[in-house]
């Protein structure tokens, strides 16, 4: 089994339950392929660098998960056509960085105390 991190990008204009379904679509497509999720980080709204057709923000999704290269190929499937999707990126890690919270302010502030 490898490792992967994916991240989606989702139009800044989705409902809260937009969001939720694709992110319930994700990992269904997922498991379904047999993949195993280790972590599903939800980073919030984050303002792009450049606008991406006209939206200026968009909801970060991070995900974690362990399986084969099929997933990636159901996943990319899946995503190319989802209309509530600005981008997607897909990379193979060799081992999970799962103390790190890149988003969060409260280990921001303890790191630069340290």
């Amino acid at each position: 089994m490898n490792c992967y991190e994916h991240t989606v990008i989702i139009r800044q204009d989705t409902s809260i339950k937009q969001q939720q379904d694709l992110i319930d679509k994700i990992e269904n497509i997922i498991v379904k392929n047999l993949g195993k999720i280790i972590k599903i980080e939800k980073w919030g709204f984050l303002n792009l660098t450049n606008a991406i057709n006209k939206n200026k923000k968009g909801f970060y999704v991070h995900y974690k998960f362990e399986g084969d290269g099929k997933i990636i190929k159901e996943l990319e499937n899946a995503e190319r056509i989802d209309n509530l999707l600005l981008r997607y990126l897909t990379v193979k890690v060799k081992k999970f960085d799962l103390e790190t919270n890149y988003f969060d302010m409260k280990d921001k502030q303890n790191k630069l105390t340290t």
